[in-house]
Protein backbone atom coordinates (compact mmCIF):
# COMPACT_ATOMS: atom_id res chain seq x y z
CA UNK A 1 0.00 0.00 0.00
CA UNK A 2 3.19 2.52 0.66
CA UNK A 3 4.15 1.66 -2.30
CA UNK A 4 1.60 2.43 -3.99
CA UNK A 5 1.19 5.66 -2.56
CA UNK A 6 4.51 6.65 -3.44
CA UNK A 7 4.14 6.20 -7.19
CA UNK A 8 0.93 7.84 -6.77
CA UNK A 9 2.28 11.19 -4.91
CA UNK A 10 5.21 10.65 -7.82
CA UNK A 11 2.87 11.10 -10.95
CA UNK A 12 0.71 13.91 -8.63
CA UNK A 13 3.77 15.76 -8.66
CA UNK A 14 4.57 15.02 -11.90
CA UNK A 15 1.44 16.02 -13.66
CA UNK A 16 1.32 19.16 -11.23
CA UNK A 17 4.61 20.42 -12.61
CA UNK A 18 3.84 20.50 -15.82
CA UNK A 19 4.01 23.48 -17.97
CA UNK A 20 0.73 24.50 -19.42
CA UNK A 21 1.04 25.49 -22.94
CA UNK A 22 1.03 30.04 -23.23
CA UNK A 23 -2.06 31.28 -23.57
CA UNK A 24 -1.94 32.62 -27.10
CA UNK A 25 -2.70 36.55 -27.35
CA UNK A 26 -5.85 37.87 -28.46
CA UNK A 27 -5.46 41.18 -31.24
CA UNK A 28 -8.02 43.96 -31.29
CA UNK A 29 -6.91 45.85 -34.15
CA UNK A 30 -8.84 49.33 -34.56
CA UNK A 31 -8.41 50.72 -38.34
CA UNK A 32 -9.77 54.48 -38.13
CA UNK A 33 -10.49 56.28 -41.41
CA UNK A 34 -8.54 59.40 -42.43
CA UNK A 35 -7.49 60.52 -38.90
CA UNK A 36 -4.45 62.73 -38.33
CA UNK A 37 -2.64 63.25 -35.58
CA UNK A 38 -4.94 65.82 -34.03
CA UNK A 39 -5.76 63.82 -30.55
CA UNK A 40 -5.05 64.99 -27.30
CA UNK A 41 -2.25 62.75 -26.72
CA UNK A 42 -0.34 64.15 -30.06
CA UNK A 43 -0.26 67.65 -27.97
CA UNK A 44 -3.35 69.19 -29.39
CA UNK A 45 -4.86 71.16 -26.54
CA UNK A 46 -8.45 71.79 -27.79
CA UNK A 47 -9.99 67.93 -29.17
CA UNK A 48 -11.66 66.13 -27.07
CA UNK A 49 -10.53 62.42 -27.03
CA UNK A 50 -10.36 61.07 -23.78
CA UNK A 51 -11.09 57.21 -24.36
CA UNK A 52 -7.84 57.53 -27.66
CA UNK A 53 -5.95 59.67 -24.70
CA UNK A 54 -6.59 56.61 -22.14
CA UNK A 55 -5.48 54.26 -24.40
CA UNK A 56 -2.15 56.35 -25.29
CA UNK A 57 -1.24 56.71 -21.73
CA UNK A 58 -1.36 52.62 -21.23
CA UNK A 59 0.18 51.78 -24.50
CA UNK A 60 2.86 52.80 -26.50
CA UNK A 61 2.52 56.21 -28.72
CA UNK A 62 4.26 56.36 -31.92
CA UNK A 63 5.00 60.43 -32.75
CA UNK A 64 6.31 59.81 -35.82
CA UNK A 65 4.50 57.09 -37.71
CA UNK A 66 3.90 57.61 -41.61
CA UNK A 67 1.57 55.67 -44.17
CA UNK A 68 2.69 54.47 -47.37
CA UNK A 69 0.51 55.76 -49.49
CA UNK A 70 -2.36 58.59 -49.01
CA UNK A 71 -4.73 56.81 -50.00
CA UNK A 72 -7.49 54.55 -48.04
CA UNK A 73 -6.85 51.34 -50.05
CA UNK A 74 -3.49 51.38 -51.06
CA UNK A 75 -2.06 52.33 -47.41
CA UNK A 76 -4.37 49.33 -45.96
CA UNK A 77 -3.10 47.27 -48.31
CA UNK A 78 0.34 48.34 -47.02
CA UNK A 79 -0.32 46.92 -43.40
CA UNK A 80 -2.27 43.90 -44.12
CA UNK A 81 0.18 42.58 -47.14
CA UNK A 82 3.39 43.81 -44.87
CA UNK A 83 4.38 44.84 -48.55
CA UNK A 84 5.52 48.12 -50.38
CA UNK A 85 4.34 49.46 -53.54
CA UNK A 86 5.47 47.90 -56.67
CA UNK A 87 3.68 49.15 -59.16
CA UNK A 88 1.70 52.06 -60.09
CA UNK A 89 -1.48 49.97 -59.43
CA UNK A 90 -0.36 49.59 -55.85
CA UNK A 91 -0.73 53.10 -55.63
CA UNK A 92 -5.26 52.77 -55.94
CA UNK A 93 -7.84 51.97 -53.74
CA UNK A 94 -7.85 48.73 -55.79
CA UNK A 95 -4.05 47.89 -54.75
CA UNK A 96 -5.36 44.84 -52.28
CA UNK A 97 -6.67 42.92 -55.10
CA UNK A 98 -3.63 43.61 -57.50
CA UNK A 99 -1.62 41.70 -54.55
CA UNK A 100 -4.04 39.09 -53.77
CA UNK A 101 -6.34 38.34 -56.89
CA UNK A 102 -4.14 35.13 -57.78
CA UNK A 103 -3.25 34.38 -54.45
CA UNK A 104 -4.05 30.56 -53.83
CA UNK A 105 -5.16 29.21 -50.70
CA UNK A 106 -2.37 27.42 -48.81
CA UNK A 107 0.56 29.67 -50.07
CA UNK A 108 2.37 32.63 -48.85
CA UNK A 109 -1.20 34.05 -46.55
CA UNK A 110 -2.80 37.16 -48.03
CA UNK A 111 -2.84 38.85 -45.10
CA UNK A 112 -2.28 39.29 -41.67
CA UNK A 113 -5.22 38.60 -40.91
CA UNK A 114 -4.72 35.12 -43.05
CA UNK A 115 -1.63 34.59 -41.46
CA UNK A 116 -3.02 34.49 -37.58
CA UNK A 117 -6.41 32.34 -38.57
CA UNK A 118 -3.83 30.03 -40.22
CA UNK A 119 -2.08 29.61 -36.97
CA UNK A 120 -5.20 28.91 -34.98
CA UNK A 121 -7.42 32.04 -34.60
CA UNK A 122 -10.63 32.95 -34.73
CA UNK A 123 -10.64 36.11 -37.21
CA UNK A 124 -13.78 38.25 -37.38
CA UNK A 125 -13.66 41.90 -38.99
CA UNK A 126 -16.30 44.59 -38.97
CA UNK A 127 -16.56 47.47 -41.21
CA UNK A 128 -13.37 48.86 -43.49
CA UNK A 129 -10.59 47.12 -42.93
CA UNK A 130 -9.25 47.11 -46.41
CA UNK A 131 -10.91 49.07 -48.62
CA UNK A 132 -13.93 47.78 -48.85
CA UNK A 133 -16.64 48.69 -45.93
CA UNK A 134 -18.17 45.61 -45.84
CA UNK A 135 -15.24 43.19 -46.76
CA UNK A 136 -17.36 42.88 -50.57
CA UNK A 137 -16.20 44.20 -53.75
CA UNK A 138 -19.13 46.23 -55.42
CA UNK A 139 -18.88 49.61 -56.99
CA UNK A 140 -19.85 52.60 -55.16
CA UNK A 141 -23.19 52.65 -56.69
CA UNK A 142 -23.93 49.35 -57.46
CA UNK A 143 -25.68 46.31 -55.62
CA UNK A 144 -23.39 44.30 -53.35
CA UNK A 145 -25.82 41.12 -54.57
CA UNK A 146 -23.43 38.93 -55.75
CA UNK A 147 -19.98 40.56 -54.73
CA UNK A 148 -17.35 38.20 -53.89
CA UNK A 149 -15.20 38.93 -50.54
CA UNK A 150 -12.40 41.05 -50.98
CA UNK A 151 -10.10 39.27 -48.63
CA UNK A 152 -11.65 35.27 -49.46
CA UNK A 153 -9.13 33.48 -46.65
CA UNK A 154 -8.59 35.88 -44.25
CA UNK A 155 -12.24 36.09 -42.22
CA UNK A 156 -14.10 33.40 -40.40
CA UNK A 157 -16.82 36.14 -39.73
CA UNK A 158 -16.95 39.30 -41.86
CA UNK A 159 -19.67 41.54 -40.04
CA UNK A 160 -21.43 44.84 -41.08
CA UNK A 161 -25.10 46.36 -40.57
CA UNK A 162 -26.27 48.97 -42.93
CA UNK A 163 -29.48 49.40 -41.57
CA UNK A 164 -30.94 52.72 -42.93
CA UNK A 165 -28.70 52.97 -45.79
CA UNK A 166 -29.06 49.28 -47.45
CA UNK A 167 -26.14 48.95 -48.31
CA UNK A 168 -22.20 49.49 -47.30
CA UNK A 169 -21.33 51.94 -49.99
CA UNK A 170 -24.46 53.81 -49.00
CA UNK A 171 -23.88 53.83 -45.25
CA UNK A 172 -20.15 54.77 -45.85
CA UNK A 173 -21.24 57.94 -47.27
CA UNK A 174 -24.18 58.54 -45.42
CA UNK A 175 -26.47 61.35 -43.74
CA UNK A 176 -28.48 60.92 -40.42
CA UNK A 177 -32.08 60.70 -42.68
CA UNK A 178 -31.08 57.56 -44.68
CA UNK A 179 -29.70 59.38 -47.69
CA UNK A 180 -26.00 59.45 -48.90
CA UNK A 181 -23.98 61.44 -51.05
CA UNK A 182 -24.21 58.51 -54.17
CA UNK A 183 -28.18 59.45 -54.74
CA UNK A 184 -27.36 62.93 -53.85
CA UNK A 185 -25.05 63.57 -56.99
CA UNK A 186 -23.11 65.73 -54.83
CA UNK A 187 -26.11 68.31 -53.58
CA UNK A 188 -25.35 67.78 -50.07
CA UNK A 189 -23.07 69.58 -47.54
CA UNK A 190 -19.89 67.92 -46.90
CA UNK A 191 -21.08 68.02 -43.26
CA UNK A 192 -24.24 67.30 -40.98
CA UNK A 193 -25.05 67.84 -37.03
CA UNK A 194 -28.26 65.49 -36.87
CA UNK A 195 -29.86 65.52 -33.55
CA UNK A 196 -29.69 61.93 -32.99
CA UNK A 197 -27.85 59.30 -30.90
CA UNK A 198 -24.77 57.34 -31.48
CA UNK A 199 -26.60 54.95 -33.78
CA UNK A 200 -27.91 57.81 -35.66
CA UNK A 201 -24.65 57.12 -37.92
CA UNK A 202 -22.83 54.12 -38.67
CA UNK A 203 -19.96 54.31 -36.69
CA UNK A 204 -22.46 53.76 -33.51
CA UNK A 205 -24.08 50.95 -34.68
CA UNK A 206 -20.63 49.08 -35.90
CA UNK A 207 -19.33 49.89 -31.82
CA UNK A 208 -22.34 47.57 -30.63
CA UNK A 209 -22.02 45.00 -33.04
CA UNK A 210 -18.33 44.66 -31.30
CA UNK A 211 -19.02 44.65 -28.32
CA UNK A 212 -21.76 42.19 -28.59
CA UNK A 213 -19.37 40.43 -30.63
CA UNK A 214 -16.30 40.69 -27.73
CA UNK A 215 -18.84 39.19 -25.66
CA UNK A 216 -18.77 36.09 -27.73
CA UNK A 217 -15.63 35.84 -28.55
CA UNK A 218 -14.89 35.57 -24.87
CA UNK A 219 -16.83 32.58 -24.34
CA UNK A 220 -14.66 30.82 -26.98
CA UNK A 221 -11.66 28.57 -26.25
CA UNK A 222 -9.74 30.06 -29.85
CA UNK A 223 -7.84 33.22 -29.33
CA UNK A 224 -9.01 36.23 -31.09
CA UNK A 225 -8.36 38.77 -33.84
CA UNK A 226 -11.02 40.88 -34.08
CA UNK A 227 -10.69 43.87 -36.45
CA UNK A 228 -13.02 46.72 -36.37
CA UNK A 229 -12.58 49.49 -39.00
CA UNK A 230 -14.49 52.48 -38.46
CA UNK A 231 -15.70 55.28 -40.84
CA UNK A 232 -15.41 58.96 -39.30
CA UNK A 233 -13.64 61.17 -39.52
CA UNK A 234 -13.73 60.23 -43.20
CA UNK A 235 -15.87 62.69 -45.07
CA UNK A 236 -18.58 63.73 -45.46
CA UNK A 237 -18.04 64.77 -41.36
CA UNK A 238 -21.44 64.14 -40.07
CA UNK A 239 -21.85 63.48 -36.01
CA UNK A 240 -24.70 63.67 -33.77
CA UNK A 241 -25.10 67.30 -32.62
CA UNK A 242 -23.84 66.61 -28.83
CA UNK A 243 -20.26 65.90 -30.16
CA UNK A 244 -20.52 69.13 -32.19
CA UNK A 245 -21.84 71.07 -28.82
CA UNK A 246 -18.31 70.02 -27.35
CA UNK A 247 -16.63 72.93 -29.17
CA UNK A 248 -16.64 76.77 -29.72
CA UNK A 249 -16.39 77.50 -33.41
CA UNK A 250 -14.09 80.65 -32.65
CA UNK A 251 -12.15 78.83 -30.81
CA UNK A 252 -11.10 76.22 -33.41
CA UNK A 253 -7.15 76.61 -34.29
CA UNK A 254 -6.79 76.93 -37.82
CA UNK A 255 -3.67 75.40 -39.76
CA UNK A 256 -0.16 76.50 -38.99
CA UNK A 257 0.74 76.60 -42.85
CA UNK A 258 -2.20 77.76 -44.57
CA UNK A 259 -0.10 79.29 -48.05
CA UNK A 260 1.45 76.88 -50.65
CA UNK A 261 4.54 76.10 -50.00
CA UNK A 262 7.46 78.14 -51.36
CA UNK A 263 9.58 76.85 -54.43
CA UNK A 264 7.27 74.21 -55.23
CA UNK A 265 4.99 73.28 -58.26
CA UNK A 266 1.34 72.87 -58.10
CA UNK A 267 1.28 69.71 -59.37
CA UNK A 268 2.81 68.53 -56.01
CA UNK A 269 -0.36 69.13 -54.33
CA UNK A 270 -2.22 68.17 -57.90
CA UNK A 271 -5.49 68.79 -57.08
CA UNK A 272 -7.78 70.84 -54.42
CA UNK A 273 -8.89 67.96 -52.47
CA UNK A 274 -12.13 65.60 -51.52
CA UNK A 275 -15.14 67.96 -52.17
CA UNK A 276 -15.48 67.65 -55.94
CA UNK A 277 -18.38 64.91 -54.63
CA UNK A 278 -20.17 67.42 -52.06
CA UNK A 279 -21.99 70.76 -52.69
CA UNK A 280 -19.39 73.03 -50.68
CA UNK A 281 -21.95 74.81 -48.83
CA UNK A 282 -20.44 78.56 -48.64
CA UNK A 283 -17.65 78.96 -50.63
CA UNK A 284 -15.25 76.95 -53.50
CA UNK A 285 -11.97 76.41 -52.30
CA UNK A 286 -9.23 76.34 -54.73
CA UNK A 287 -5.39 76.06 -54.37
CA UNK A 288 -5.05 79.38 -56.29
CA UNK A 289 -7.79 81.08 -53.78
CA UNK A 290 -8.36 79.90 -50.46
CA UNK A 291 -11.52 79.68 -48.48
CA UNK A 292 -12.16 82.13 -45.17
CA UNK A 293 -11.31 81.53 -41.87
CA UNK A 294 -14.77 80.97 -40.97
CA UNK A 295 -15.98 78.77 -43.58
CA UNK A 296 -12.27 76.94 -42.46
CA UNK A 297 -13.63 76.63 -39.21
CA UNK A 298 -16.92 75.13 -39.82
CA UNK A 299 -14.97 73.05 -41.97
CA UNK A 300 -12.83 71.90 -39.22
CA UNK A 301 -15.33 71.89 -36.84
CA UNK A 302 -16.63 69.13 -38.45
CA UNK A 303 -13.78 67.40 -38.16
CA UNK A 304 -13.29 67.73 -34.84
CA UNK A 305 -17.06 66.70 -33.76
CA UNK A 306 -16.61 63.54 -36.09
CA UNK A 307 -13.26 62.44 -34.17
CA UNK A 308 -14.84 63.04 -31.04
CA UNK A 309 -17.68 60.53 -32.08
CA UNK A 310 -15.22 57.98 -33.25
CA UNK A 311 -13.17 58.62 -30.18
CA UNK A 312 -16.70 58.27 -27.79
CA UNK A 313 -17.23 54.85 -29.93
CA UNK A 314 -13.82 53.18 -29.58
CA UNK A 315 -14.18 53.90 -26.06
CA UNK A 316 -17.60 51.41 -25.74
CA UNK A 317 -14.79 48.88 -27.61
CA UNK A 318 -12.19 49.55 -24.96
CA UNK A 319 -14.35 49.80 -22.05
CA UNK A 320 -16.09 46.51 -23.17
CA UNK A 321 -12.83 44.26 -23.56
CA UNK A 322 -11.92 45.55 -19.88
CA UNK A 323 -15.39 44.55 -18.39
CA UNK A 324 -15.19 40.90 -19.87
CA UNK A 325 -11.98 40.63 -18.22
CA UNK A 326 -10.05 40.75 -22.04
CA UNK A 327 -7.58 43.42 -21.50
CA UNK A 328 -4.66 41.40 -19.91
CA UNK A 329 -4.16 39.08 -22.32
CA UNK A 330 -5.13 41.73 -25.65
CA UNK A 331 -2.74 43.09 -27.80
CA UNK A 332 -5.07 46.33 -28.77
CA UNK A 333 -3.67 48.55 -32.11
CA UNK A 334 -5.50 51.48 -32.88
CA UNK A 335 -4.49 53.00 -36.50
CA UNK A 336 -5.04 55.56 -38.68
CA UNK A 337 -5.08 55.06 -42.21
CA UNK A 338 -3.56 58.27 -43.05
CA UNK A 339 -3.29 61.96 -42.14
CA UNK A 340 -5.20 64.74 -43.26
CA UNK A 341 -5.17 68.37 -44.91
CA UNK A 342 -6.87 70.61 -43.18
CA UNK A 343 -6.53 73.48 -45.19
CA UNK A 344 -2.82 73.14 -44.60
CA UNK A 345 -0.99 74.31 -47.68
CA UNK A 346 -4.58 75.72 -49.60
CA UNK A 347 -5.65 72.05 -49.51
CA UNK A 348 -8.93 69.97 -47.86
CA UNK A 349 -7.77 66.35 -48.84
CA UNK A 350 -5.09 63.37 -48.03
CA UNK A 351 -3.69 63.00 -51.85
CA UNK A 352 0.12 64.85 -51.32
CA UNK A 353 3.07 63.26 -50.27
CA UNK A 354 3.67 66.21 -47.38
CA UNK A 355 3.82 65.27 -43.73
CA UNK A 356 0.47 66.41 -42.63
CA UNK A 357 -1.25 63.66 -45.35
CA UNK A 358 1.73 60.78 -44.41
CA UNK A 359 1.20 61.26 -40.77
CA UNK A 360 -1.15 59.56 -38.53
CA UNK A 361 -1.74 58.07 -35.10
CA UNK A 362 -0.31 54.40 -33.99
CA UNK A 363 -1.01 53.78 -30.81
CA UNK A 364 -0.18 49.67 -29.48
CA UNK A 365 -1.02 48.61 -25.63
CA UNK A 366 0.66 45.48 -25.58
CA UNK A 367 0.07 43.79 -21.79
CA UNK A 368 2.98 43.46 -19.73
CA UNK A 369 5.07 46.74 -21.92
CA UNK A 370 5.54 50.06 -19.85
CA UNK A 371 3.24 52.84 -21.19
CA UNK A 372 6.03 55.21 -23.16
CA UNK A 373 5.91 57.61 -26.01
CA UNK A 374 8.28 56.73 -28.91
CA UNK A 375 9.83 60.49 -29.85
CA UNK A 376 9.99 62.31 -33.32
CA UNK A 377 13.36 61.12 -34.22
CA UNK A 378 12.05 57.46 -34.47
CA UNK A 379 10.73 57.35 -37.88
CA UNK A 380 7.83 53.81 -37.82
CA UNK A 381 5.78 53.23 -40.83
CA UNK A 382 2.32 51.08 -41.59
CA UNK A 383 4.26 48.33 -43.12
CA UNK A 384 6.08 47.71 -39.88
CA UNK A 385 2.43 46.58 -38.12
CA UNK A 386 2.28 43.04 -39.89
CA UNK A 387 5.60 42.20 -38.24
CA UNK A 388 5.27 43.87 -35.30
CA UNK A 389 2.01 41.39 -35.09
CA UNK A 390 3.53 38.23 -35.54
CA UNK A 391 6.35 38.78 -33.20
CA UNK A 392 4.59 39.83 -30.52
CA UNK A 393 2.26 37.11 -30.34
CA UNK A 394 4.70 34.75 -30.64
CA UNK A 395 3.72 33.64 -34.73
CA UNK A 396 7.05 32.30 -37.30
CA UNK A 397 6.82 34.48 -40.13
CA UNK A 398 9.21 32.19 -43.31
CA UNK A 399 8.32 34.71 -46.11
CA UNK A 400 9.49 38.08 -46.59
CA UNK A 401 8.07 41.29 -45.23
CA UNK A 402 9.11 44.66 -45.90
CA UNK A 403 8.70 45.92 -42.49
CA UNK A 404 10.58 45.66 -39.54
CA UNK A 405 8.91 44.42 -35.63
CA UNK A 406 7.94 47.22 -33.68
CA UNK A 407 8.48 45.16 -30.58
CA UNK A 408 11.91 46.52 -29.52
CA UNK A 409 10.59 49.98 -29.24
CA UNK A 410 7.25 48.57 -27.34
CA UNK A 411 9.08 46.77 -24.75
CA UNK A 412 12.10 48.44 -24.15
CA UNK A 413 12.00 52.16 -25.73
CA UNK A 414 14.47 52.01 -28.37
CA UNK A 415 15.73 49.41 -30.83
CA UNK A 416 19.63 50.11 -32.26
CA UNK A 417 19.08 47.71 -34.89
CA UNK A 418 16.33 49.50 -36.85
CA UNK A 419 16.71 51.54 -39.93
CA UNK A 420 15.19 55.13 -39.15
CA UNK A 421 13.36 56.18 -42.50
CA UNK A 422 9.81 55.84 -44.18
CA UNK A 423 9.26 55.50 -47.89
CA UNK A 424 5.46 56.86 -49.17
CA UNK A 425 4.15 57.00 -52.80
CA UNK A 426 2.04 58.96 -54.50
CA UNK A 427 1.06 61.42 -57.37
CA UNK A 428 3.95 60.46 -59.70
CA UNK A 429 6.28 60.43 -56.50
CA UNK A 430 8.46 59.00 -53.76
CA UNK A 431 9.22 60.38 -50.14
CA UNK A 432 11.79 59.47 -47.59
CA UNK A 433 11.39 60.39 -44.13
CA UNK A 434 13.94 60.59 -41.78
CA UNK A 435 14.17 62.07 -37.95
CA UNK A 436 14.81 65.05 -39.34
CA UNK A 437 14.15 65.56 -43.33
CA UNK A 438 11.46 65.08 -46.15
CA UNK A 439 12.90 63.91 -49.29
CA UNK A 440 10.73 64.13 -52.10
CA UNK A 441 11.35 62.91 -56.12
CA UNK A 442 8.87 63.65 -58.52
CA UNK A 443 9.12 61.67 -61.84
CA UNK A 444 7.47 64.27 -64.07
CA UNK A 445 8.49 66.96 -66.35
CA UNK A 446 7.47 69.82 -64.37
CA UNK A 447 10.63 71.74 -62.40
CA UNK A 448 11.38 71.44 -59.82
CA UNK A 449 11.54 67.68 -59.35
CA UNK A 450 12.96 67.46 -55.95
CA UNK A 451 11.49 69.01 -52.64
CA UNK A 452 13.65 68.75 -49.65
CA UNK A 453 11.96 70.12 -45.95
CA UNK A 454 14.17 70.55 -42.79
CA UNK A 455 11.53 69.43 -40.04
CA UNK A 456 14.46 70.76 -37.47
CA UNK A 457 13.94 74.63 -39.02
CA UNK A 458 10.54 74.43 -40.89
CA UNK A 459 8.51 71.15 -39.08
CA UNK A 460 5.39 72.25 -41.37
CA UNK A 461 6.73 71.97 -44.35
CA UNK A 462 6.45 75.58 -45.63
CA UNK A 463 9.69 76.23 -47.98
CA UNK A 464 11.27 73.83 -50.34
CA UNK A 465 15.36 74.16 -49.49
CA UNK A 466 16.46 71.56 -51.95
CA UNK A 467 18.35 73.86 -54.68
CA UNK A 468 19.64 75.94 -51.19
CA UNK A 469 20.99 72.69 -50.01
CA UNK A 470 22.38 70.27 -52.42
CA UNK A 471 24.86 68.98 -49.74
CA UNK A 472 21.99 67.17 -48.23
CA UNK A 473 20.05 66.18 -51.20
CA UNK A 474 23.36 64.28 -52.15
CA UNK A 475 23.80 62.84 -48.54
CA UNK A 476 19.85 61.43 -48.05
CA UNK A 477 20.29 59.99 -51.78
CA UNK A 478 22.96 57.52 -50.26
CA UNK A 479 20.74 56.12 -47.68
CA UNK A 480 17.58 56.51 -50.49
CA UNK A 481 19.32 54.32 -52.41
CA UNK A 482 19.60 51.81 -50.07
CA UNK A 483 15.95 51.35 -49.48
CA UNK A 484 14.06 52.64 -52.63
CA UNK A 485 11.77 50.37 -53.98
CA UNK A 486 12.70 51.22 -58.05
CA UNK A 487 9.11 52.61 -58.49
CA UNK A 488 8.72 55.26 -60.90
CA UNK A 489 12.60 54.95 -61.79
CA UNK A 490 13.01 56.05 -64.92
CA UNK A 491 14.18 53.80 -67.65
Amino acid sequence: MKFHLSVLLVLVTLFSCREEPPVKMNVLFIAVDDLRPDIGAYGNPYIQTPHLDRLAATGTLFESHFVQVPTCGASRCSILTGLLPKTTKHLSNAALEEFISDAPEGSVPESVVHHFRRNGYRTVGIGKISHSVDGLLYGYRESPEGARPEMPYSWDEFLFDPDKWGTGWNAFFGYADGSNRQEKDGQVPPYEMADVDDRGYPDGIMADMATDKLKELSEQQAPFFLSVGFFKPHLPFNAPKKYWDLYQRDRIPLSRVKDLPENVHLSSLQRMGEFNQYRLGDEQATLEAAISDDYARKLIHGYYASVSYVDAQIGKVLDELERLGLAENTLVVVWGDHGWHLGDHRVWGKHTIFDVALRSPLIIRYPGSKSRKIPSDQVVSSVDLYPTLADLCGLPVDFPLDGQSLGGLIQHGSDPDRTNRSFSYFNKGISMRTDRYRLTRYFREEQPNIELYDHQEDPYESVNIAQKRPDVVEQLMVEWKTGDTGLYTPQ
